[in-house]
């Protein structure tokens, strides 16, 4: 396996993530037909089949998915090596690994161009995990250098920082009747009202979940759905409410499309945390990064958050 390149193995790490050939050529701007000969090759010097092709479907072989714990170890003392070399060109450079749960893509993309203006020649590589188990899933791979969450994870030797609170609120249409109301509402005034939720295992639906469990509330679940943007709709063409994160509504409120519910108890109070591994020396860039974020986030979020509330919710998320 001598004659092995980096490149292929980048090349096969995407499809193998992605499994496929369009999207693996997307991320990497390349074509799918480079991708596809870089793919061959690589199972040339390999001697063995590394995917299943089914028309534009593929699938790792057995051989492939022994192979691809390999790659994913190359690649990642490959990116230890490039941190470590960062420290000697300073803060300035090099590139910056961040994963976020899809909520955090709200507010994390404005605060790293703050971060830019600061540090223009840092390279930034953000990803979206589909789920929190993806995104600690990228952790454990050392593919990326930060993670922006919710719960940190228990599964792996993490440092955890809370940097912001992170409140999550009950939304409707500005036509619902919950929203004609002038003062807070029992927990109970929910039941009467069908429920689009986020998926079971994210976080919003477990502090949803935890709500009512807590209120002794047992809420008309319509239907579930993987995605805020997709939920969003949903409620503003009038199907049902909602228990979404204040962070993800602020441009339907201001266009006065949604609706924030004056419910007692409400919002809810998450916090959203900064984690890396423990064993991971962080590059110049990153502590960098993670010093920005620990001293100008919560300003930065609180500054959003509070002309979307009632003044009674503003005092209770400063309580």
């Amino acid at each position: 396996m001598k004659n092995i390149t980096l490149r292929q193995l980048r090349v096969f790490a995407e499809v193998a993530r992605h499994l496929s050939l369009v999207r693996a050529a997307e991320q990497l701007h390349l074509t799918p037909p480079a991708v596809t000969m870089q793919v061959k090759e690589l199972e040339a010097v390999v001697g063995l089949p590394l995917l299943n092709r089914e028309g534009r479907k593929v699938s790792l072989t057995t051989a492939g998915e022994y192979f691809m714990v390999y790659v994913r170890r190359v690649l990642a003392t490959l990116k230890d090596a490039d941190d470590a070399m960062a420290r000697f060109r300073g803060a300035d450079s090099g590139l910056l690994s961040i994963g976020l749960v899809s909520t955090a893509k709200y507010f994390v993309p404005r605060l790293l161009a703050r971060f830019r203006e600061a540090h223009p020649g840092v390279d930034v590589r953000l990803r979206v995990g589909a789920n929190r188990e993806q995104l600690v899933a990228m952790l454990a791979a050392n593919e990326i250098d930060l993670a922006v969450m919710g719960r940190p994870p228990r599964e792996l030797a993490t440092r955890a920082e809370a940097f912001a609170a992170h409140p999550l609120v009950f939304v409707a249409d500005a036509r619902h009747p919950l929203a004609m109301h002038g003062e807070p509402l029992p927990p109970r005034a929910l039941a009467d009202y069908p429920f689009i939720v986020r998926e079971a295992g994210s976080g919003t639906r477990k502090a949803m979940r935890d709500f009512f469990d807590l209120h002794r509330v047992e809420p008309h679940v319509l239907m579930e759905m993987p995605s805020n943007e997709t939920i969003k709709q949903a409620v503003i063409a009038g199907m049902g409410v909602s228990f979404l994160s204040l962070h993800t509504i602020g441009l339907e409120v201001q266009a006065g499309l949604l609706r924030v519910l004056d419910i007692e108890d409400a919002p809810v109070m998450r916090t959203w945390n900064l984690v890396h591994r423990l064993s991971k020396v962080l590059s110049p860039a990153a502590e960098a990064f993670r010093h920005f974020l620990l001293a100008e986030a919560e300003a930065y979020l609180r500054a959003h958050d509070e002309p979307l509330l009632a003044p009674r919710q503003t005092h209770a998320m400063a309580g």
